[in-house]
């Protein structure tokens, strides 16, 4: 039969001559007469035009990933307007992960992620709703490696670090997708400040953007690395507690200690990390003119605990950045330059299952701030700020349809001190609304 695998049109042949009887053949397949498979040939053909399919037999293959889009309202205490585009906590996605068994106590596999933009919510401005590289494709993840559960984990290609999301990973409720540690600068990150209703003018040209006062070289929170061209090594789990170590670019290192488990009513997660850099190119605390050094460490710790008979729970985390060139590039501001920049943040809610339809979870959060300097091409833009996040929100699963629905309330407001200036200026508060959906495939 055209079009159907020789397998397939075996198995077909034999249930025609056999019949739903499973003995030797009688009138049934006389009845089913000339056409009796074309129905089936045609199913078994949808089938093979649907089906994911590896490149070879021994490498498992899984695909999975979510689309997260939001509408976002947002006002700046002179303008407001509401928007639509991609989630930046958790942007959209495809994941493709592999693994071969090589041995009884040897496996090798490999992560390749692909993130996805329509409008970058992390990159809205007054001007602009789409934010910065709208409808594009970036490569988040491609990475090997190899494995052994009494020995662990060496990885091999661009992936997380040791300290990669250090501030977020312990939270393991809903907030985690959508409003995570890094999530109140994420969403601001590229609206211009204002100050009495006007924008606040950035000493080496331009307007101050709310990205330009944050500091942290990893959406805007100190403590947090990212995504690295890197060699990782994680140790098996003793104990609920894991050890990972990281090398990679030119040159990061980072190391990190995490625990999972819990006691009694329980649940606890935790980490705490240290990194440092001398590279110039993809982890640094501040770009300088050309042939200037990097040297840039960061530490951070985090904890979740959550009641589970209740669902109560508290997540709270701590980071600091500290950038030991950032004065040398400032020239003659080098006197004003903070080189330390730190935050930390509160969480509580209460996520449980009141509803058929899947876990609810609300919860508020409390974020400060205190970045240090801005230095930007030898220019000292900013001295420091002290910056305020209060935020709130509601989410609620769908078990069948294996998505999330949030609404989200952030307010932000603080000071900063300019340039050369010798007093602070008050920054207009900034409030949003955000509301999205995220699903899972």
């Amino acid at each position: 039969m055209r079009g159907v695998p020789k397998n397939t049109a075996g198995l077909l042949l034999a249930a025609a001559i056999i019949g739903p009887g499973g003995g030797a053949p009688h009138a049934y397949a006389a009845d089913l007469g000339g056409d009796c498979c074309a129905d089936l040939e045609e199913r078994v053909a949808e089938l093979e035009a649907t089906t994911a399919r590896k490149g070879n037999r021994n490498v498992s293959l899984t695909v999975s990933g979510w689309v997260s889009e939001e509408i976002a309202w947002w006002d700046d205490g002179t303008e407001s307007n509401a928007y639509v585009g991609t989630n930046p906590v958790e942007q959209s996605r495809v994941r493709f992960v592999g693994e071969a068994r090589i041995s009884h106590d040897w496996s090798a596999g490999y992560f390749l992620e692909l993130g996805v933009f329509g409008g970058n919510g992390g990159k809205w401005a007054q001007n602009n709703p789409d934010g910065a590289s709208p409808n594009s494709v970036s490569v988040r993840k491609s990475s090997w490696f190899v494995m052994n559960p009494k020995l662990g984990r060496v990885l091999v290609g661009q992936d997380g670090t040791s300290t990669y999301h250090l501030l977020d990973d312990s939270d393991t409720t809903m907030t985690r997708n959508f409003f995570d540690g890094e999530g109140a600068p994420d969403y601001q990150a590229g609206f211009f400040v204002r100050s009495g209703g006007s924008f606040v003018a950035a000493p080496g040209g331009g307007n101050l953007k709310w990205s330009d006062i944050m500091r942290g070289f990893n959406n805007s929170t100190p403590g947090d690395d990212g995504r690295r061209n890197i060699v990782r090594y994680d140790s098996p789990t003793i104990a609920g507690f894991t050890y990972t170590v990281t090398w990679g670019e030119d040159d990061i290192f980072d190391t990190a200690l995490i625990y999972r488990g819990g006691f009694g009513d329980f649940n606890i997660n935790a980490r705490a990390g240290y990194g440092h850099s001398t590279d110039e190119r993809s982890t640094v605390c501040h770009s300088g003119p050309a042939g200037f050094r990097a040297d840039c460490e960061w530490w951070g710790a985090s904890g979740f605990v959550q009641h589970k008979p209740t669902g109560l729970f508290v997540f709270a985390g701590y980071g600091e950045q500290n950038d030991n060139t950032r004065a040398s590039d400032a020239g003659t501001d080098a006197a004003l330059v903070d080189k330390t920049d730190d935050v930390w943040f509160v969480q509580a809610g209460i996520e449980q299952k009141w509803l058929p339809l899947g876990k609810t979870n609300v919860f508020t959060q409390y974020r400060r701030d205190a970045p240090g300097s801005n230095v930007t091409g030898g220019t000292l833009r900013t001295q420091n700020a002290d910056i305020e996040y209060w935020s709130g929100g509601v989410a609620q699963y769908l078990d069948n349809a294996e998505t999330m629905l949030y609404l989200v309330y952030q307010h932000a407001d603080g000071d900063v001190i300019l340039g050369n200036d010798v007093g602070s200026t008050k920054l207009d508060t900034m409030q949003q609304v955000i509301g999205g959906v995220k699903v899972n495939f």
